[in-house]
């Protein structure tokens, strides 16, 4: 159990706090509702370079790291397809420095044509790391091509092309900015030793002034459903092939979200999962095999992947049918009461020791007081998933006509 309370500011601020006595430090999270799903889609990747601009220096503090390190403590920050999201850790008696900052950075960026030149390399550098220079790193842009046509979950984080980063103006930087960075469309939570009036106290003090702003509206296609398997090879220099299904599945407020996840976990968590002691210990054509979802706040889908040892069009097809066959057994036939309290009790556990540490609770408040959730009641609600449920799920979601496939293969 998380004690936590919550309030919000006159300028829309919602707030969630949980006191720690048992730790000399504090985590304050700042978490934004935007994301790449909130791009132009002429300018991809602008949500990523803007978590690199937050720490480019605001309108009264140059150098974020350097007043947070003089207050002994550390931050970082990241991006996905729905959210941007901010942390800082420092000892509890220098907390009122985060918020100082958190703020600063929220009221206003500096808008320096400098910072947005050393950020915008720095953004380049790492597309060039991940994605061009990686086995596999641009295998998310090929499967949210695959999977998405209209939706802007199309492309990843990180952007589309360089040449998109490359071209935004400052122009650009000040409209996206104003768009979405703002007090009334952000979740403020912290976490360690202090105490809630003080927290009342110096939230007000420091983000009340701030004023709302208006939120831009989300005027994008929605998906549609996918008529038929859809297949793509790329030839890369990998050191094996991969080969990668994915299943379009729920958004995060469907209640199939929660299930979806379950059966990722009964496939490949641990080595008692089914992929694990059903493909890899049983077939040598496989080196490996995972399953996973990428849970969005609209659809996202399931993901089964394997690295394979042969490279031939007859193993690459017959891992497939292997993959295929597994997934047509859960679906079938279900699966075992064992299976299923192995996998709440690892979701119970995972979850549990998570929130251990003050900074990892403040980052999963914050998402649940964005989602208007109870995190209390996140494991309860995982335990009402039953082997029924499961298996319906499987069977409505894991269907090949339904697939996309996307096959890696050495250069």
């Amino acid at each position: 159990m998380i004690p936590y309370s919550c309030f919000s500011l006159p300028n829309g601020l919602r707030v969630i706090h949980n006191e720690d006595a048992s730790t000399a430090m504090v985590a304050v999270n700042v978490l934004y509702d935007v994301g790449a799903r909130d791009e132009s889609p002429e300018l991809t990747g602008m949500a990523h370079l803007f978590e690199h601009l937050m720490f480019g220096g605001s309108a009264n503090i140059p150098d974020f790291d350097g007043a947070i390190e003089r207050a002994g403590g550390w931050n970082n920050a990241w991006t996905s397809n729905d959210f941007t999201n901010f942390y800082d850790m420092l000892p509890a008696v220098n907390f009122e420095t985060a918020l100082w900052l958190e703020s600063d950075r929220m009221l206003s960026l500096s808008f320096s044509p400098k910072a947005l030149e050393v950020q915008r390399h720095v953004v380049i550098e790492e597309f060039k790391q991940v994605c061009l220079n990686t086995p596999y790193g641009d295998m998310m842009h090929h499967l949210r091509d695959l999977v998405y046509k209209v939706h802007p979950y199309r492309y990843p984080t990180i952007g589309k092309e360089i040449s998109h980063i490359e071209r935004v103006s400052m122009e650009d930087v000040r409209d996206f900015y104003y768009r979405h960075y703002a007090p009334n469309n952000a979740v403020l939570a912290i976490s360690g030793n202090v105490g809630l009036e003080r927290v009342k106290e110096l939230v007000s003090k420091w983000f009340g002034d701030i004023p709302r702003r208006e939120i831009a509206t989300r005027g994008y296609l929605q998906e549609p459903e996918i008529k038929g398997s859809r297949y793509r090879e790329a030839r890369a220099d990998v050191p094996q092939p991969l080969l990668v299904m994915a299943f379009p599945m729920s958004g995060h407020s469907h209640p199939d979200y929660k299930v979806c996840d379950l059966v990722t976990d009964v496939l490949a968590s641990g080595r008692s999962s089914r992929l694990y002691r059903n493909v890899v210990m049983e077939n040598r054509l496989f080196a490996e095999a995972d399953a996973s979802i990428v849970g969005s706040e609209e659809p996202g889908f399931i993901m089964v992947n394997a690295r394979l040892t042969a490279d031939d069009d007859a193993s690459i097809e017959r891992a497939r049918d292997i993959l295929v066959s597994q997934l047509s057994d859960l679906a079938s036939k279900g699966i075992t009461d064992f299976e299923l309290q192995r996998v709440l009790n690892r979701f119970d556990s995972n979850f549990t020791f998570s929130s251990v540490n003050c900074l990892a609770k403040a980052q999963s408040l914050a998402m649940a007081r964005m989602h208007d959730e109870d995190i209390n009641r996140m494991v309860p609600e995982y335990r009402t998933v039953t082997g029924d449920m499961i298996q319906d799920v499987a069977r409505r979601y894991l269907r090949p006509e339904r697939s996309v496939t996307l096959v890696y293969r050495p250069s």
